[in-house]
């Protein structure tokens, strides 16, 4: 059943070698790069910090400014503007942020300080974060084209998952043990570049399991919905009601009488739909556990004070839990607010850039197992590369072609954000 890359069959693999051979190797140059972004996209938010000193902020003795105060203060900053959204601090050492449209309907940033309420400047819409969120996501191309050449690789990595078990052999030994490496200075070899290679894979593997399984199925979710499987949204507006026009005073007496309405509720986030939608979301998270901040949201009419609606997230159905669940578990943004928020994100990274070096290192191992038979009679100077570009096979050049579809789109926005 196995096959070399000039299709002569060299060795008899089992049904689950040949299954776990082809999903991983055969996808492999474009798995690498989404795994990649993926990753990276776990830390954007870190590495917009980096990149621009207004969104940054130090924790003060002193009680934060109010959504009033701070809603206020970027009414008075850009006065011409119609401010969106405001959100909490996205951890201790950020700042307070808020989206503005501005009169030609473009998005923009204003970051303020989350304790004196003062503008700390502004920046644009596209940043770090959206670049490999939407490059991870759906190659930076419209959703409807570019999400499920994404979504249907979660299938690849969980059939490499399942037949794992069958392909590793007692493969609950391995969890400690070690890479063999080879020892410098012994007369005797412990062990090479091949054998290492494929250790270092069972090894990372084995840890990573839970991981593949959590990315894998979460991905398939994402497909899942783009097929028409979305749950409905959490807060539906049962009428509409007036766009809102409030100032700072107005808008903390909205939020009192919005969290009066719904005591749980830890505010992180204020919206101000347009249009007929109108009115005044206070969101944030309250008693359930492992879904987005709309999940936990009070409608507001701004004019009356009236509380519209109110929406628990412990009240959701099933099939919507699921779906506020998948974003958290995916990017590891599920203890936001708390103390050791950043710790879950670093560690989400570490696994991810495992997981991309799962992906890099089976293709490793894959060259190292071919003997020279196995290779085309031109290949006289073999390289790993070329093995890999070979064995991918007819998916070598669609999977080139997405691949570099994400990079020409990644450029394109960063140029046209330039």
């Amino acid at each position: 059943m196995g096959q070399s890359v000039s299709g002569k069959s060299v060795k008899k693999r089992s049904w689950w070698w040949v299954v776990h051979h082809w999903a991983g190797l055969k996808v492999s140059l474009f798995l690498t790069f989404v795994l990649a972004t993926g990753t990276l996209a776990t830390l954007s938010h870190e590495i917009d910090w980096l990149l621009f000193p207004e969104m940054r902020a130090s924790q003060q003795d002193a009680p934060p400014a109010s959504w009033g105060q701070m809603y206020a203060s970027i009414q008075t900053t850009v006065p011409n503007a119609r401010i969106e959204r405001i959100s909490a601090p996205y951890d201790f050492f950020f700042a307070a942020e808020a989206i503005a449209v501005d009169t030609e309907g473009e998005r923009f940033r204003v970051h303020v300080n989350p304790y004196t309420a003062e503008v700390q400047g502004t920046s644009q819409w596209f940043n770090t974060q959206r670049l490999f969120r939407e490059l991870h996501r759906h190659l930076m191309v419209p959703v409807k084209y570019g999400l499920p050449f994404v979504g249907i690789l979660s299938i690849p990595m969980l059939a490499s998952l399942i037949t794992a078990f069958w392909v590793y052999k007692k493969w609950w030994r391995g969890f400690f043990r070690l890479p063999r490496l080879r020892l410098p200075g012994r007369g005797k070899r412990v062990g090479d570049a091949r054998r290492f290679t494929g250790d270092l894979h069972r090894f990372a593997g084995l840890w990573s399991l839970w991981f593949i399984a959590l990315i894998g199925i979460t991905g398939l979710w994402y497909l899942v919905e783009w097929g028409g499987g979305g749950a409905p949204a959490a807060l539906r507006p049962i009428r509409p009601v007036a766009e809102a026009n409030v100032d700072g005073s107005t808008l903390d007496q909205i939020i009192a009488d919005a969290k009066a309405a719904y005591p749980a509720l830890e505010v992180t986030s204020v919206y101000f739909p347009a249009g007929k939608r109108g009115g005044v979301v206070v969101m944030g998270q309250g008693e359930a556990v492992l879904v987005r901040e709309r999940a936990n949201a009070v409608l507001m009419d701004a004019e009356s004070g009236e509380v519209v609606q109110i929406q628990k997230g412990e009240d959701l159905s099933v099939h919507q839990r699921i779906s506020e669940g998948a974003d958290p578990l995916h990017f590891g943004t599920w203890a936001q607010g708390h103390p050791y928020s950043l710790a879950v994100r670093l560690f989400w990274f570490l696994a991810g850039a495992v997981l991309t070096g799962l992906a890099v290192t089976g293709v490793m191992i894959f060259s190292m197992r071919l003997r020279p038979a196995d290779r085309p009679a031109h290949a006289t100077n073999p390289s790993m590369i070329g093995d890999m570009w070979r064995g991918m096979g007819r998916f070598r050049l669609p999977a080139l072609a997405l691949t570099l579809l994400g990079i020409v789109m990644a450029a394109y926005n960063i140029a046209a954000a330039i």
